[in-house]
């Protein structure tokens, strides 16, 4: 393990921060575009005939740039360990900003055809790895800049920095919304967020371009100390390949999905599943957001004086425990079944329509208004003789239940804050300087990139196979899968993780019981890998793909042949290091 300790002042490293932070910032903008305006998407770049399949397509096509992200982080840190930390996470901006920027320019479906979806796709997964090399690159060289005594307050700022991404994203998405008529914006207003991106990559180019290379780094090219074969050295490499796993499964795989958990599931709870009016959705979160943005930092301060491991590991406890009551409460301040209609006051409006085929279309339009000023709108679409085609549905809340929804929003910022404050440093810390960008990469973009960038998808696959279950508490089934993830890597991380700073770890004078306890749960890690292969394969994975539909083939292919592979061949590994005592304590 290289210690990092930089004589720079608190003034030297402003520079490094803003240059690393803005980075970010626009990265995470970039990213949170795609995901926040698919369904708009689905409908310019896919087949206009289902729409059903045209959004789960767009989802697919998300899924497509979070998934490629472990490729981005071997592909860049492998290239920032050889050339320098500086001019890769400056490739990785300009291919980001750069492919987002393009897809505003897509011409639509109907103009080009297939060449569409296909661009999207090919520009996604350009995004995705671009994001995979910019994580380890910002927190590689904003850590080897800073003192050893404060590394967990200066990384905190990356990402509090992808915390502001989402909320600009949000902003600017309904500042333009809401500036024009909704047929400007479905026509080409949604285009300006997308375009919007130029402008903030070329301000983080110039702050960028003026930045000096890591001092450490610099050092130990300088000495021939560096790397020729990161990749080989990272995961060739048994002693370094046993602390990529314990990483992964002690520490990325729980967090991962505490982060998602807490914004695109939850952004999908409110949307989707509550019916929640999409603006005012919006506004909860990015109001819930903003205020909690500030707690990235604290959290890493207080990391470098109470330690890392303490406050990631209260985090998972947290969400662990946490999640289920929070979002119950979230879905109860909304449950219409809850509040008082006003049964005179229902306006129903009934229009016809005559199609090309000479079909009579019915557009059915009912506001709801209940007592406490909620207001329910459904529009329903119908032809005669033929099933209903669409049924579309938004809920206008209250201010004061509105209000509830962002106080309810504070205790899971706090629980995501906690997690991803310090985690930048502590990451940092467990790799050696010269695989430093390499090994903590991977291990990161599995966790936020696969397994928290998937559980919005597979969260709203236990929902609906609850809901047809006709279970009372169907809404919460999809936070199972977070949970799941959450509790084993609070286990592992409780016993096998050790916290990397020697003045805040804790000594161990007896650890003959404690090797024996994790030499023994050795056999269970293994046991969960068949577990997970059994789930993967024959209950999510051979079922989905049999029913044919496009999107269930999508979603068999990515939990067969990605996401159960990962787990399962992880798990063995992990399962066997820890029977062989590879991660036994020594005696103090």
């Amino acid at each position: 393990m290289q210690p990092s300790q930089s004589q720079n002042s608190t003034k030297s490293l402003v520079p490094v921060i803003a240059a690393s932070t803005v980075g970010a910032l626009v990265e995470f903008y970039d990213f949170y575009i795609f995901g926040s305006l698919a369904t708009i998407i689905s409908t310019k770049f896919f087949p206009t005939g289902n729409p059903t399949a045209a959004f789960l397509a767009t989802l697919a096509t998300f899924a497509a740039g979070l998934l490629v992200r472990p490729f981005g982080a071997l592909f860049f840190g492998r290239l920032g360990d050889l050339i320098g930390r500086k001019y890769t996470f400056m490739i990785t901006l300009v291919l980001m900003g750069g492919a987002t920027f393009a897809i505003g320019l897509i011409p639509a479906y109907q103009t080009i055809g297939f060449l569409a979806p296909i661009t999207v796709l090919i520009l996604r997964l350009l995004q995705g790895l671009a994001i995979g090399g910019e994580f380890g690159g910002a927190v590689t060289f904003v850590a080897e800049h800073s003192p050893g005594n404060k590394r967990g307050f200066w990384t905190s700022w990356i990402t509090m920095a992808g915390g502001f991404g989402l909320v600009i994203s949000f902003i600017v998405i309904m500042i333009t919304k809401n500036s024009m008529q909704a047929a400007s914006w479905e026509d080409w207003g949604w285009r300006i967020p997308f375009l919007f991106s130029i402008v903030l990559v070329i301000v983080s180019v110039i702050i960028r371009k003026n930045m000096s290379e890591s001092p450490l780094f610099a050092k130990a090219k300088a000495e021939g100390k560096t790397s020729s074969n990161p990749l080989k050295d990272s995961f060739g490499n048994k002693e370094n390949l046993k602390v990529v796993l314990l990483a992964i499964f002690g520490l990325t795989l729980g967090i991962g999905v505490v982060g998602y958990a807490s914004t695109f599931f939850l952004q999908s709870f409110l949307i989707k599943f509550m019916f929640v009016n999409y603006d005012q959705a919006n506004q909860v979160l990015a109001i819930g957001i903003t205020a909690g943005v500030p707690l990235y930092v604290f959290f890493g301060w207080l990391s470098d004086r109470v330690g890392r491991k303490p406050i990631l590991m209260l985090s998972l406890f947290l969400g662990i425990v946490g999640f289920r009551p929070v979002f119950d409460q979230i879905y109860q301040t909304v449950n219409l079944q809850k509040k008082v209609e006003n049964k005179q006051a229902m306006i129903v409006d009934v229009k016809k329509q005559l199609l090309p085929g000479k079909e009579q279309l019915t557009i059915t339009t009912i506001q709801h208004f209940y007592t406490d000023g909620t207001v329910c709108k459904e529009i329903k679409k119908e032809i005669p003789g033929i099933a209903q085609t669409e049924n579309i549905k938004s809920i206008k809340i209250n201010s004061t239940d509105e209000f509830k929804l962002v106080l309810l929003l504070f205790p899971l910022m706090i629980i995501v804050t906690m997690s991803a404050g310090p985690i930048g440093a502590f990451l940092v810390e467990m790799f050696p300087l010269k695989i430093r960008y390499t090994s903590l990469s991977l291990p990161y973009h599995i966790g936020y990139g696969i397994f928290g960038g998937m559980s919005p998808v597979i969260s709203a696959y236990l929902i609906s196979r609850a809901s047809n279950a006709h279970q009372p508490d169907y809404y919460l089934a999809g936070l199972n899968y977070a949970i799941i993830l959450m509790s084993i890597s609070f286990i592992i991380g409780i016993l096998y993780l050790k916290e990397n700073k020697a003045e805040q770890a804790v000594r161990i004078k007896n650890p003959a019981k404690k090797n024996r306890l994790k030499r023994m749960l050795g056999f269970v890690w293994l046991l969960l890998g068949l577990i997970a292969a059994y789930l993967g394969i024959v209950e999510l994975g051979f079922p989905k793909i049999g029913l044919g539909k496009p999107d269930d083939l999508i979603f068999g292919i990515i939990v067969m042949l990605i996401v159960t592979p990962i787990i399962t061949i992880g798990l063995f590994t992990f399962g066997k290091y820890a029977i062989q005592g590879e991660y036994d304590d020594k005696a103090d």
